[in-house]
């Protein structure tokens, strides 16, 4: 038998420091990864596998899918300070990410992302 506990706001032991659960279900990220240099998974949440599109193209695919494909998917970092992740192409089930260097070139990086938006 499954319980439901109904609150609007969480509160520390001493108070001091409350949210309300709004904030908890739409403030937080639906998803994160660190994706290894050939697209395999590091460490994430949400994210069931990565696929190797070809140099520093990847896609990785989500658990549980998102609501529609017009999420936030903020390209972060790429492994070193001369590459740049950008956001390539969202699905509801997955979200493609392209690394490149200052010289336009696609390089293989480790990348680090979070995602933002309603799950479906």
């Amino acid at each position: 038998m499954a319980s439901i506990l109904r609150v609007n706001t969480l509160t520390d032991a001493s108070s001091n420091n409350s949210i309300a659960t709004s904030v908890l279900r739409n403030g937080t990220a639906k998803a994160w990864s660190l994706t290894a240099d050939d697209a395999s998974l590091d460490d994430s949440y949400n994210f069931s596998s990565g696929t190797d599109n070809g140099t520093g193209d990847y896609t990785t695919t989500f658990t549980s899918n998102m609501s529609n494909a017009t999420y936030a998917a903020p390209a972060t970092m790429a492994q070193d300070a001369s590459v740049f992740t950008i956001n390539k192409a969202r699905a509801t089930n997955s979200v493609r990410m392209f690394n490149v260097r200052h010289d336009n070139a696609s390089s293989d990086k480790k990348q680090c992302y979070a995602i933002h938006g309603d799950l479906a």
